[in-house]
């Protein structure tokens, strides 16, 4: 059976050019970028033209851009490298209550580890920042803000230009989890006033176990892996070359096709979220209605388990998800929907449709096909409607 893939938010196949790209960095052109002869300068050639690229996306300067093994390293290298920079002492964190366990996770160990005081700031019901929230946070000792552009489970974007303003009035170092926002939204770290941008190639379309970090010239922090001055000393370790060279070509790709895939996408969302809340009784949206990102619609099925409509769907031969797949084995409903407020009994109901490069129209037909079915039969059984 064909799969009908709408999970693009916790990963993505790699496009074929991305792939091509890479290829010859696996078998003829292998040698190591740090090495001074020509087969050597071939790898160090391409990291380079790859920085060029990912800096294209992001409006920075290739300087700027260090090459890491994903998002979550990214997240680790910026939250930590700042705390670490402002040792000895003890420092102040602000950061939302929606983000990815890769900072929360990262500032509760700084917490614990270090005696860093973490601020998380709570988000309205559609899942956004209070930018009065943020200034309100600010103290005398904050040494960094950290809110993610997107949010993977609901795909709000949070106002980052006003928080960075914020940031950057009392001279604090702004960080931002973009993972979900690059190839999808434009950003530009500039324009944006963004110090630290952390994101990842199997997001869009590249390979996994390969992302970037963006940090601002003059950007006060430390190196959290040493051993060598690969990564102009701020990454030690021998880079990735094949997955580097498919990092930038994902990222060159992504923002070729952006204005035409958001479009696209758009219509398809709507359709797929619009339709099962017209024909499905009891259905919720979760998340802004507009400040969102084209390709993520996550809407609740009350009196149902979402576990159980992945799984029936799954049987259909259609993949979905109820959230971030970094989260799949916790216990209980999602800390996101959460901290937007959302009663347990609905939270515990949320599917997120991921919609990406490759879905049709097609594929919507068919899931709209099969949810009402699903769903009443799910809700026939389930002792969630009978305790209703």
């Amino acid at each position: 059976m064909d799969i009908i893939y709408m999970d693009y938010n916790a990963t993505t196949p790699a496009d074929p050019q991305v792939v091509e790209a890479m290829l010859p960095y696996f078998t003829e052109r292998f040698g190591n970028p740090s090495s001074p002869y020509g087969l050597a300068q071939e790898s160090r050639a391409a990291i380079e033209r790859a920085r060029e690229q990912v800096a294209c996306g992001l409006g920075s300067k290739p300087s700027e851009v260090v090459f890491t093994s994903g998002g979550s390293e990214s997240d680790n290298a910026a939250i930590k490298g700042v705390a670490f920079a402002h040792l000895p002492g003890r420092g102040h964190i602000i950061t939302s209550a929606i983000e990815h366990h890769a900072v929360l996770s990262t500032c509760e160990y700084l917490e614990k580890e270090f005696g860093f005081s973490v601020t998380y700031l709570p988000v309205d019901a559609d899942g956004l920042v209070d930018v009065g929230d943020v200034r309100q946070a600010v103290r005398g000792d904050t040494c960094l803000i950290t809110v993610m552009h997107v949010n993977n489970e609901v795909g709000t974007i949070q106002p980052l230009k006003e928080i960075a303003d914020i940031a950057r009035e009392h001279d604090i170092t702004f960080h931002t989890d973009a993972v979900q926002a690059v190839g999808k939204i434009p950003v530009d770290v500039n324009a944006l006033g963004i110090d630290l941008l952390s994101l990842s190639a199997h997001k869009l379309y590249g390979p996994k176990g390969v992302g970037a970090l963006y940090v601002r010239a003059g950007t006060r922090m430390h190196p959290i892996a040493h051993g060598g001055s690969h990564e102009r000393g701020m990454r030690a370790g021998t880079e990735n070359v094949p997955g580097i060279v498919g990092l930038g070509k994902a990222v060159e790709l992504a923002v070729d096709e952006m204005d035409r895939e958001t479009a696209r996408l758009s219509a398809l969302r709507d359709r797929l979220q619009n339709t099962l809340l017209s024909e499905i009784p009891d259905v919720v949206l979760n998340g802004h209605r507009e400040k969102r990102i084209a390709i993520t619609a996550n809407l609740s099925f009350l009196f149902v388990e979402g576990d159980s409509i992945v799984l029936s769907l799954d049987m259909g031969g259609i993949a979905v998800s109820t959230g971030s797949a970094c989260t799949t084995d916790a216990a209980g409903p999602s800390h996101v929907l959460a901290a937007m407020g959302i009663e347990p009994n609905v939270a515990q109901g949320s599917v997120r449709f991921g919609l990406g490069r490759y879905t049709s129209e097609a594929d919507v037909d068919r899931v709209l096909a099969l949810m009402p079915g699903i769903v009443e039969r799910l809700r026939r059984i389930s002792p969630l409607r009978n305790r209703a």
